[in-house]
């Protein structure tokens, strides 16, 4: 119990029976929401190995409670990895839809964030963000596992910062660009 209570924000004080926490029910929800990211997988490309590596043992995203989901219905964080091709934009756009809210895309490599080397392919979406609303982006071609492990530390932050109020689902406006967190 002292672990978790050094890592919760609240007010925690002494009795005679014991100990009492005090916080907000946004502090736990967000709490336990960023402690257990089940990402959807969605390699495309090359980058899609160095996201396979991040969660093997050297990297190891276990430990940091982001477990891979294979359906997204359970999952809560898209990992776009690769090349967007126009054929595969209205797959992803529908498996975005599948997920439940509040949903989280991590935009992973040059060519998810805008087009790569292929940018002036006739085929290639220039970035996922004109697809679905990105939340985070990892930069490099491909980019290491430590990038994406990072990414997911700033998406982790993103998360504590958002209010309960907000989850009812995303307007109309949301679901075209980036979120308001405020």
């Amino acid at each position: 119990m002292g672990i978790v209570l050094e890592k919760l924000p609240g007010l925690c004080g002494s009795l005679p029976g014991g100990e009492l926490f005090l916080t907000t029910a946004d502090t736990m929800i967000n709490w336990s929401r960023k402690s257990s990211l089940w990402p959807l997988t969605f390699g495309l490309a090359c980058c899609a190995i160095e996201m396979m590596g991040a969660y093997a043992s050297r990297f190891d995203f276990d430990r940091m409670g982001v477990i891979p989901r294979p359906s997204p219905r359970q999952a809560d964080v898209m990992i776009v990895a690769g090349t967007v091709v126009k054929k595969m934009a209205d797959p992803i756009i529908r498996i975005y839809h599948q997920m439940p809210e509040p949903r989280f895309v991590i935009s992973m490599g040059s060519c998810a964030n805008c087009g790569g080397p292929y940018y002036d392919s006739y085929s290639v979406v220039k970035g996922v963000d004109k697809i679905i609303p990105v939340d985070v982006y990892v930069g490099g071609c491909p980019p290491r596992p430590e990038a994406l492990q990072y990414a997911v530390l700033k998406l982790q932050e993103k998360m504590m910062k958002m209010k309960s109020m907000r989850l009812a689902g995303a307007s109309p406006i949301q679901e075209k660009g980036s979120r308001i967190l405020t």
